[in-house]
């Protein structure tokens, strides 16, 4: 198996195809619709950038898969679904993510719970082929509930959960979020992996300013992970994780990003006066009064 990266710095988000170069059987992992919120505009440069790559070299696209429904950028999912006649995948606790967010967002008939709007949601430790390529499926909850590691070969695709080294593992104070499962999805999942596992990483924000990383493996992150190593205790683990998110700023595009996600990269559908809306609560985080003061 072959991997090719790319990297969307406006994200920090890596997208991967992972390719058999003999049977040219493909899958692509997390990709992005780029989204700028000052004029609530979509384009497809990203995914345009990846469908072109995979043309070139004849590839065949069975599956797209998603780690969890991202926070931080829209999937470029439904475009690459389009094109390549490929099957969105996801893990099949998506469906607690859409419950919650559906409520949150007042999204009522608009986002169905069931997952339906995914071709296949995935069980842990199932295992399926994208023509010659052979995936299992890890859930490693924790960043949300709905999180799933991809094993190909000696290869993982850990999403939110694992980081470069220098940078850590993925925040757990989203709804449904857990440290104390994070913990064990890493601790106790990954790093039972062998040592010599390639890990792909889905964001990479260049800590100090360094240049861009996306691979590391299984026992570099034992060794060296900078907040969850072989020897961190669980304890230790949560209490720094938890302190750590209680001042971390929202993400950039977190409101548009999860109910666009949840809904399988779905945009919204057109309204009477054909054009489309993303539900936006005003003070989420820290309620108001009608005025607009926060108590």
């Amino acid at each position: 198996m072959q991997i090719k990266s790319f990297y969307d710095p406006a994200t920090f988000t890596l997208t991967y195809v992972a390719f058999d170069p003999e049977s040219l059987d493909a899958v692509i992992v997390d990709p992005v619709l780029d989204y700028d919120p000052k004029a609530s505009q979509t384009s497809t440069h990203s995914v345009d950038e990846v469908i072109k790559w995979v043309e070139e070299r004849g590839l065949k696209v069975h599956y797209v898969l998603e780690t969890h429904a991202h926070a931080d950028h829209l999937s470029g999912s439904q475009a690459l679904r389009q094109r390549f006649d490929a099957k969105v995948a996801i893990g099949e606790r998506i469906t607690e993510v859409q419950e919650t967010f559906r409520d949150l967002f007042d999204l009522a008939d608009a986002l169905p719970t069931d997952g339906r709007q995914f071709d296949r949601l995935l069980k842990d430790g199932e295992r399926f082929a994208a023509g010659s390529m052979n995936i299992e499926v890890l859930a490693t909850p924790g960043h949300t509930p709905a999180c799933v590691t991809y094993k190909i070969d000696d290869a993982v695709f850990t999403g939110d959960a694992l980081f470069m080294p220098d940078y850590g593992v993925g925040r757990c104070d989203f709804p449904r979020g857990s440290a104390e499962a994070l913990y064990d999805s890493v601790h106790e999942k990954l790093y039972a992996l062998p040592d010599e596992t390639r890990v792909f990483v889905g964001h990479d924000y260049q800590p100090d300013g360094r240049e861009m990383q996306f691979e590391t493996t299984i026992g570099m992150s034992k060794r060296c992970n900078v907040q969850l190593a072989w020897g961190t205790e669980k304890a230790e683990f949560v209490q720094r994780r938890n302190a750590r998110d209680k001042g971390l700023d929202a993400p950039r595009l977190l409101l548009p990003s999860v109910q666009v996600n949840a809904n399988a990269g779905c945009l919204p559908g057109k309204r009477a006066n054909g054009r489309r809306y993303l539900s936006i609560p005003i003070n989420l985080f820290h309620p108001s009064d009608d005025v607009g003061r926060v108590h």
